[in-house]
Parts: C-alpha cells; structure tokens; sequence
C-alpha cells in the first residue's frame, strides 16, 4: 500500500475488516473486473465471496446476526470495494441504506423480521425515491398509496432503482395524503417484499420491473423501473408503523448514501490514480519514461492531493454520524468534493495514458466511464452545494 488515503486511529477490528476486504478485492474483484463490465454480467460470484464475508450485514447490530461495524468502517470498505469495481460497491449500497432505514426507524417486529435475513444477504434491499418525472424534487412525487381498510393500495411508477431486479425488498417511498399541513408529512414509505426478477413479479399482484436501464457505464448491477399497479400491501409493512414519516425517513437513508457515494468517489479515484502512476513509470517518450517529464510529476501530484483531500473529508462525515451529531453538512460536502475531484482524477489518469486510455483492453476506460454516475447519484453536485449553502447560513446568520 501507498501512504495516501490512510485513516488515523481504527481499531484492529477494524484494520483487519479492511486488510481482508482489499485482499479480496485484489484476488476477487480486480482481475474480472472489466471482463464482466463490458459483458453487463451480474457479478454473481463476487457477492456470494461478500456474503461469506459477512458485508452485507456490516452495520447491522449483533443482537440482530450482523457485526454492528459503524459508518466509518462502511464507508472504508466501500472505498475498498469502488477501488476493484464501482458497480460491486452499489450493490451493497441500497442494501445498506435499506437496512440502516429499518433499523433507525422500523417497529421492532419489522427489525426482528427483516434484519437477520439482511445480514445473512438472504433479503437484500434496494431503496426507490425517484421517479421519471421528479429530478431533485421530492415533494412533487406522485406515485401513490391509498388505505384500504388494513391494506394500502399503490399506484405509480419508480426509478433509478439500483438492484431493482436482484432485490428481494423494496423500500418504496409513495404519497399517503392523509392529511398533514405540508407535502413533506404526507409521504409514507413503504417495505415492499418480493421475488427477484424481471417482468411482472410472480409474488406481488400488480408489481412489474420492466428491466434493466442500459448506461454507459456502472454496468454488472441492474439498474431499473419499478412499476406499482394496485399492489397492495400489509399496513405494518409501513415503515416504523406510522404513515407520515416516509421523508424523513428517506432523507435519513440518503444522508449515509452521501457518505457512501463520496466512499466510492474515493475509491474510483484511488484506483485512477494507481493506474496513472503506474503506467507513467512504464511508458517511454523522447527518450526517457513520461513519470520524469515535469508535466507528468505536476499531474501526479495534482492527482494524489485530490484523492487525500476527498478521503479526509469522506472519513470526517462518517464520524460526524457516528458520533450523533448532525453531519449534512460535512456529507454533502464529502459528496460534492468525492464526485468532482474523482471524476478529475480518473480524466487525468486517462490523459496519462495517451491514446491507450481510449482502448477497452485498458482498465482505465471503465473508470472513465463510471465516474460520471458519482456526479448525480444521491443528489446532483448542485443539490449539494444547495445544502451546503443553506447550513452555512444557520451556522453563520448575523443578528438582525
């Protein structure tokens, strides 16, 4: 290992989760990688190799079978992971945000339920907001779910759900209107079961995942719509047994997504910068290797201090969570500066590489590719700066 992106003061559990998760990415991950990238193959092997790992139930308390490692620990081994392939990294993504949203949140009959087959990665999660027609703005969603006596009735239509077809639950933010003063209270999220697949799903009345969303990159995890037809569902199956509360609930879930997604950014742009630095030590022009031209040295170290940068600022808002405190600041700007800076990086990476980067036999065309999913997922570069700005203000209003 380099000495960048070194984290002070973890415990040895935590340094020996790590050692055994980049082993694996190194031996499982890395060497199949790109293959099945450009196939779009499902890495069906890799995440029975996470299973047997126990990453699936990482933050998942012990009472409830997982080993109750905290949001640094996550955002660490997801780093690891987006190093060997960003698409392995979402996968375990929704899941962890699903399983930390039941948690936080759930009755304990839903977490009795649903958290030990999580952590064993018999139920995996995938967590479903957006919609066709929403962007970044959540109050005009319109999929809706409507009482039915002990029931509710969904209506509408979801998307970007990554594991949509591989998941086997759905956390499924809907419109209740049952009343309260603003759109924000009358969102009710929902905890949908289901059998994996595409098509219309043999469990779930009314339920259909069209298929997968074809991307230019972040290939491997299925991507999809989610079609909701008169599906109807249990009301204890209302997240934490209170219709009302499914903003805040999501929004809680996609704060530790931040933290995640700035995880990956500093992942991607790890592995970019290996890459770089490596092939500018075997890559020859004018008569001596490119890493001895000023001009490369000057990106190296460009390179190098925005991939320490994003990493501190990642890890800051992953212990201002665990801590208790209040951190959407310190996560959107993790999010915001992971993003920017790996996407800087990997196209750095790609300049070194010359001509080369554009070949697909070159691993560096697949980060390429993939960075540019980090700019908008868990909310754009300009929601974040939004947030960012907003609480900078409370920190900093001047007396009137």
């Amino acid at each position: 290992m380099g000495r960048l992106a070194q984290t002070d003061g973890l415990t040895e559990i935590q340094r020996d989760i790590l050692a055994t998760v980049r082993d694996f990415v190194d031996k499982e991950i890395i060497p199949v990688a790109t293959e099945l990238e450009h196939r779009d193959e499902y890495p069906t092997q890799i995440v029975e190799g996470m299973k047997q790992l126990g990453l699936f139930g990482l933050t998942i308390p012990e009472e409830f079978g997982g080993l109750g490692e905290s949001l640094l620990t996550y955002a660490l081994v997801v780093e690891e992971i987006a190093r060997g392939w960003m698409s392995v990294s979402g996968i375990v993504n929704t899941h962890f945000i699903v399983a930390h949203m039941i948690n936080a949140h759930g009755t304990q009959e839903q977490k009795e339920y649903f958290l030990p087959r999580m952590a064993a990665g018999e139920i995996r999660g995938a967590f479903s907001m957006s919609e066709p027609g929403l962007g970044s703005d959540v109050s005009a969603i319109s999929t809706k779910g409507v009482r039915d006596g002990d029931e509710y009735v969904l209506n509408g239509q979801k998307m970007w759900l990554t594991n949509g077809g591989t998941s086997t639950l759905v956390a499924v933010l809907c419109r209740t209107d049952e009343g309260a003063a603003t759109p924000y209270r009358n969102m009710t999220t929902f905890l949908v079961e289901k059998t994996p697949g595409f098509g219309p799903n043999p469990t779930v009345p009314g339920l259909t995942v069209p298929g997968k969303i074809e991307k230019m990159g972040y290939k491997g995890v299925d991507t999809t719509e989610l079609v909701l037809q008169d599906v109807r569902v249990p009301a204890d199956r209302i997240l934490g047994g209170v219709p009302g509360k499914g903003f805040y609930q999501m929004m809680d879930g996609v704060e530790v997504g931040r933290v995640n997604v700035a995880a990956r950014g500093c992942g991607v742009a790890r592995r970019a910068f290996e890459l770089g630095i490596s092939y500018a030590q075997q890559r020859s022009t004018f008569g001596k290797k490119i890493s001895e031209h000023q001009a490369i040295q000057f990106k190296l170290a460009e390179m190098a201090t925005k991939v320490e940068a994003a990493h501190q600022m990642m890890v800051m808002a992953a212990r201002k969570k665990d801590g208790g405190e209040r951190n959407d600041l310190e996560a959107g700007m993790a999010k915001y500066l992971a993003s920017e800076y790996c996407k800087e990086v990997v196209e750095d990476a790609f300049r070194i590489h010359g001509g080369y980067g554009f070949s697909k036999e070159y691993e560096i065309e697949r980060l390429y590719r993939e960075a540019p999913m980090l700019l908008i997922g868990e909310g754009t570069a300009e929601i974040q700066k939004m947030i960012v700005g907003r609480r900078l203000l409370e920190e900093y209003r001047i007396a009137e």
